[in-house]
């Protein structure tokens, strides 16, 4: 077994023998059966993803025989949505049966907690704590009180009324805006299931917007996470500008709207436009947020000097977890300040 582990791994990382694996479908399959026999599944993706940077194995990708044979996983997906079109109509249903299985993965991952964080600070901003007499809500008020009963008095002595919620005038919207390039694959992925399980709550309006040098609005596919992310295409330059500018267009009521740019801030455009474009959103009264990543493996390289210029705003640039990403949504729907919320999670914003 030492052997057989020794070969594979030889196979991928020995720069003397690149080659090992060689350019036949069958060499590379078989590497893929052992690397799942010898090793567990966090060490395969691994070397999976290894393999597609060291090796050029973008071509397995394009098989649909070799891709039914690789483990599934969110560095995979980034790989086939930066073919995006390359993949030919042979691979593209197999293509679809993988990010399927890898979206499926990550809603599991995501949907209750954040279903459960939007919903809870929606009904917390709708309560009514200072309720008049013909608001209180008294079966509410009774139960919550009734540790203040009086045995004495025979009655309860209300520490805190409630009243009936105040119904909304408009929801609560939120726009990710979400940077096509290549280094953000991972966090696209990620931010397209969120989006999704977002706007299955009705309380509350999503739009998601994927920008690279052109501006494409994907609302229309937020039913199905799987074609959202087939109308991706990772790679090419990077406008913020012009993403930030569509996006001002969406927002109807600014101090409901919460908008997330995930970025790594290398503006393409001009730099000037950009800042421009974000001091018009925070003078309505957007609640903006800069995500350089959103993952399990912390933020890619980013533009220092942009995420300083955002800093001096009052717009921490940072890294989020999918895991601490309710969290954060919930936190934004509350009105709670951004770098209060880091310093709860021990998080240091990037500049």
């Amino acid at each position: 077994m030492a052997r057989g582990m020794d070969r594979v791994l030889e196979a991928l990382y020995d720069s003397d023998r690149r080659g090992n694996l060689g350019p036949s479908s069958p060499n590379i399959n078989r590497w893929l059966g052992d690397i799942r026999t010898y090793f567990p599944t966090s060490v395969v993706q691994l070397m999976q993803k290894d393999a597609l940077e060291r090796l050029g194995m973008e071509r397995m990708l394009l098989e649909p025989e070799l891709l039914e044979s690789v483990t599934p996983d969110v560095h995979l997906v980034g790989a086939l949505l930066t073919l995006g079109k390359m993949l030919p109509d042979k691979t593209r249903e197999t293509a679809r049966m993988v990010v399927r299985k890898v979206v499926e993965q990550i809603e599991i991952r995501m949907r209750f907690p954040l279903e459960q964080a939007i919903r809870g600070s929606l009904n917390r901003a709708e309560r009514n704590f200072h309720p008049r007499p013909h608001e209180i809500n008294w079966p509410h008020t009774v139960r919550t009180n009734l540790r203040y009963f009086q045995p004495e008095l025979n009655t309860i002595i209300p520490n805190r009324l409630i009243g009936f919620g105040h119904k909304r005038r408009q929801l609560k919207h939120v726009i990710l805006l979400i940077d096509q390039s290549g280094s953000m694959a991972s966090s696209v992925v990620y931010a397209g299931v969120a989006a999704s399980v977002m706007a299955s709550i009705r309380s509350l309006r999503t739009h998601i917007v994927a920008f690279d040098t052109s501006v494409a609005d994907l609302s229309e596919h937020l039913d199905d996470p799987v074609d959202l992310l087939f109308g991706i295409q990772l790679g090419g330059g990077t406008d913020i500008a012009k993403a930030l500018k569509y996006a001002a267009g969406l927002v109807r009521n600014p101090k409901e709207t919460t908008l997330l740019l995930i970025s790594d801030l290398f503006e393409g455009g001009k730099e000037q436009d950009m800042l421009a474009q974000v001091d018009h959103l925070k003078a309505a009264g957007v609640n903006f947020i800069s995500l350089l990543a959103l993952n399990d493996e912390g933020a890619p390289a980013f533009d220092r000097n942009i995420a300083e210029k955002l800093a001096i705003r009052g717009i921490p640039a940072f890294a989020c977890t999918p895991d601490l990403f309710p969290g954060l949504i919930s936190a934004a729907l509350n009105e709670e300040a951004v770098g209060d919320w880091l310093g709860k999670n021990n998080i240091s914003p990037k500049n």
